[in-house]
């Protein structure tokens, strides 16, 4: 991205595509780059809109961009996300939760001592990884994560980061309303032109005729991958023998008038393959990602209507092929978004990895000069592989399960394991999950680790006891303090808990 002043364009829009564009134009402001931002996004493009669960990252995001988080929820209708919430998955009647806060960030860690000294200490003692985290309590209550003040105006119940439930459609419309000195071209790209020597892009050819040049473009097209796969070579790399899944359903189910609102993500396990539930203010966008060796579409929406106790209105059906491209930056085209990679939506991993990119782009990539670019788009395209190869693998433990009921999941259990996943299994049948067993991400970026591992693994049965134990009775004073930590935190989880006002009545406050 060379140049006096670097004219970038943005392709499609929608959620990924503003906050590329916002992302990008605030690090350029940050780095005293000279930045020429185009968006090319077609109103005549639809969405689905059926609920999309974040991670910790975007309230972050929004945050470090300036934009008031009670405002955000208030225009896109968006809910409280605490984690996710797994029904049937070990085997059919056990539920597990998995809260997103680190009870380690304000607790009291001794020097040299692992970073996962509650987790095991909680597995050593028989009790839930999820006992000394506060959103357990504020899930299982439906709480909402900020306290009334009298002037009106509201407290944080604590320091952590929570996640949000939204439509979309409503959050891309609202962060284009955020946008400034951005150009907003509503046109669909019909074809480009290249130098006939580097093969980047020139120009973007608008089905309005005009053409646009570009130094630098971003492909946010989704599915279409219209530019990066289209026009400049990349390729799919798929994982379908990983993860079985290949169809999704998605439909809405209405809120009743006056019912709380799930402060969580439902991942519920099913005849063949599971389906989600994910809260806004008005609705719950709902869908059944299956697969269709073992379902038909007709047979899926049988069982879901035949689970839920009423008839669904399906919104589409989708094909799904998990995977990633080989390449995220060719030339002078960079995939972000739906047009990099796709993943079944179990752990909110889209969106999340949409901004984890482009802040790594940004902060390691954004001032690279003509002379170096191969060594950036290397190093750019090996982090976001990994990135979404760990994101695959972390998926892919949530089907290491006991059930073996239907056709579905004995064919998981025999056929899709991957052999990292049974590695890792190996690996930790010998000692609890610590944060040395994973590599550190390129910047420090939030990323899968064993915080996240921990309530899966301690969920579907794979961590021993007895090893737990063993462990922590090598370090008797650190025992004791992770059981006197744990007591503390579960008394004071459960205080803040109570106090806090009910989710849907914070949420029809900010409405006014």
């Amino acid at each position: 991205m060379s140049g006096a002043t670097r004219r970038v364009v943005v392709v499609g829009g929608g959620t990924a595509g503003w906050l590329a564009a916002l992302i990008i134009q605030d690090a350029a402001r940050r780095a005293g780059i000279a930045l020429d931002l185009t968006m090319v996004e077609s109103s005549r493009i639809p969405t689905i809109g059926v609920g999309e669960g974040s991670t910790a990252v975007f309230r972050q995001i929004l945050l470090h961009l300036g934009l008031d988080e009670l405002e955000f929820l208030r225009e896109t209708e968006a809910t409280i996300k605490y984690g996710i919430r797994h029904k049937d998955w070990r085997r059919v009647g056990v539920t597990y939760d998995g809260p997103i806060d680190d009870p380690h960030l304000v607790s009291d860690t001794p020097p040299g001592v692992s970073s996962s000294w509650l987790n095991q200490y909680c597995v050593a003692s028989g009790r839930s990884v999820a006992d000394p985290h506060l959103f357990r309590y504020l899930l299982d209550r439906r709480k909402a994560p900020f306290l009334f003040k009298d002037d009106g105006g509201v407290l944080p119940v604590s320091r952590f980061h929570h996640a949000f439930h939204f439509d979309q459609s409503l959050v891309g419309g609202y962060l284009r309303s955020k946008a400034q000195g951005i150009e907003l071209i509503d046109a669909q790209v019909t074809g480009v032109t290249k130098h006939p020597e580097t093969g980047h892009i020139e120009t973007l050819v608008l089905d309005d005729g005009d053409p646009l040049p570009a130094e630098f473009v971003i492909d946010c097209t989704g599915f279409r991958r219209a530019l990066i796969a289209g026009e400049m070579g990349g390729e799919w790399v798929s994982y379908a023998n990983d993860l079985p899944v290949n169809r999704a359903m998605p439909f809405w189910v209405e809120l009743e008038g006056g019912e709380e609102i799930n402060p969580y993500t439902l991942a519920w396990a099913r005849d063949a393959g599971w389906m989600w539930s994910i809260p806004t203010q008005a609705r719950y966008g709902c869908g059944y990602v299956y697969c269709d060796r073992f379902k038909s579409p007709d047979e899926a929406q049988a069982e879901i209507e035949t689970a839920l106790g009423h008839p669904i209105e399906p919104r589409a059906d989708i094909r799904i092929d998990a995977g990633r491209l080989d390449r995220a930056w060719i030339g002078n085209c960079l995939a972000v978004g739906l047009s990099s990679s796709f993943l079944e939506p179990l752990e909110a991993t889209s969106i999340h990895g949409t901004i984890v990119q482009l802040l790594v782009f940004t902060q390691f990539h954004l001032k690279a000069e003509a002379g170096g670019m191969d060594r950036h788009r290397k190093a750019y395209n090996e982090t976001v592989a990994r990135q979404v190869d760990d994101f695959r693998s972390f998926i892919n433990l949530h089907y290491a399960t006991e059930r073996e009921d239907t056709e579905f999941w004995r064919f998981v259990r025999a056929e899709c394991i991957h052999k990292e996943t049974r590695d890792r299994l190996a690996l930790w049948a010998d000692h609890m999950p610590r944060h040395d067993d994973f590599k550190p991400f390129p910047g420090g970026f939030a990323h899968i680790e064993e915080q996240l591992y921990y309530p899966v693994l301690d969920g579907l049965g794979h961590l021993d006891r007895n090893v737990a134990r063993a462990e922590m009775a090598q370090n008797p004073t650190l025992r004791a303090h992770a059981r006197k930590t744990t007591e503390a935190l579960v008394k004071e989880f459960k205080r803040a808990a109570r106090i806090a006002p009910g989710h849907r009545a914070f949420l029809d406050t900010l409405a006014g």
